[in-house]
């Protein structure tokens, strides 16, 4: 404030709006999405912070924040300058504490139902008044501090649950570190990837042979350096070590049984936030004869998503996983190095469904799946009794 002594009003007003765009565009996707939830919830919704209101008010103006309590530089007698010094409280740690209760009084809220976001560990006295204290990018302190306390600890730039403790998410990880060399037990060939490069939310669509298939597509969105989300059956999730490995990296849990739209929700969320999300369509992995159908059938689901978010589908060919991790085995064959079998995954090109009727966009979709199969796999085969025992799951008669 002292340093602002002198400067004149409408410039620094100027410069704010001058800016106020950019600062929009900056911020996080699961930041716009929280907001969303809490005005559906019919919550207002109102930034604290230690900025210059005249610096800050067009950002929140844009954004449609309900109000902003921000440090207040007091200006001169003829309101054309700032004099130096504060106009009311320093909105910061403790004073920002206050300002919020004032703040709540005033318009008749309780902060025990209220919810509160900070990254600083500066912010505590605020986090600590509120029903709902949230620790978002938290500082190292800060995390330090939410964990002892048990408060929720997100990050804004992934899903709700998925871990950023340094900024890194698993998945980020295990992109950087999986290579072809560490997989010498399979031959990965990835086509199509430029078809992924889009900053928007793409729903990724893939055959299902194998259950090495979630890890495939995993490691081609790595390719791009984007995380990718997978709507997973509760078996996988619920599971005690791959459950909290598959949370870890974002999956969203999908219970078939519960006829609940929570999973449709989450994905819906993602998407909007600018996230990969990837779905099998059918569903499971076929068993039988019907492994080696040619003309695949699929679910609604994916189409449903796409339709109602407005986001292009990118249909996935895979062909070969099974061969390196069967379905009646209950682990991949990682120590088949001298015959590695290959990998193909095919990628296509983002389209949106020609027609909102489910069915039929359905086959849609799985006809652009299958037109970017092998040859091999568009022609009816009659299998062996051996293969089709390799279809069924460990323990199957």
């Amino acid at each position: 404030a002292r340093a602002a002594k002198g400067w004149p009003v409408a410039a620094v007003n100027k410069a704010a709006k001058a800016v106020a765009q950019t600062l929009v565009d900056q911020v996080e996707p699961f930041a716009i999405q929280a907001i969303l939830e809490h005005r559906a919830a019919g919550r207002k919704v109102v930034l604290a912070t230690t900025t210059p209101y005249d610096l800050v008010k067009p950002f929140a103006d844009l954004m449609g924040f309900d109000d902003v309590l921000a440090t207040r530089y007091r200006v001169s007698e003829g309101g054309t300058h700032y004099d130096g010094t504060i106009d009311g409280e320093f909105v910061w740690s403790a004073g920002k504490a206050r300002s919020v209760s004032v703040w709540a009084t005033a318009n008749s809220v309780e902060l025990a139902d209220s919810y509160a976001y900070s990254d600083s560990i500066f912010d505590v006295p605020m986090l600590s008044k509120v029903g709902y204290p949230i620790a978002v990018n938290p500082d190292p302190r800060l995390l330090v501090y939410a964990t002892a306390r048990g408060w929720t600890r997100r990050w804004f730039n992934a899903p709700a649950g998925v871990p950023k403790p340094v900024g890194i998410e698993p998945q980020d990880v295990v992109g950087r570190l999986v290579k072809p060399e560490f997989l010498p037990w399979v031959n990965i060939e990835i086509s199509g990837l430029d078809h992924v490069t889009s900053n928007s939310g793409l729903l990724l669509a893939a055959n299902h042979r194998s259950y090495l298939d979630p890890l495939i597509v995993a490691y081609a969105a790595s390719r791009t350096g984007t995380p990718v989300r997978f709507l997973a059956k509760k078996e996988v999730t619920d599971a005690r070590v791959a459950g909290a490995i598959a949370k870890s990296f974002g999956a969203i849990r999908v219970d078939r049984g519960s006829g609940s739209d929570l999973p449709m929700i989450e994905a819906a969320t993602a998407l909007r936030a600018g996230e990969l999300v990837a779905v099998f369509p059918q569903g499971t992995i076929p068993r039988g004869e019907d492994f080696f159908d040619p003309n695949l059938r699929g679910r609604y689901g994916a189409v449903r998503l796409a339709l109602e978010t407005e986001t292009p589908i990118v249909p996935v060919g895979i062909w070969g996983t099974e061969k390196a991790w069967p379905r009646n085995s209950s682990v991949p064959y990682i120590l088949n190095l001298a015959n590695s079998p290959t990998v193909t995954v095919t990628i296509g090109e983002p389209y949106m469904p020609t027609t909102t009727d489910l069915d039929a966009a359905t086959e849609e979709l799985m006809a652009k799946i299958v037109e970017l199969l092998p040859a091999e796999a568009k022609h009816q085969h009659t299998p062996t009794e051996a293969e089709l025992a390799l279809t069924y799951p460990p323990g199957t008669d």
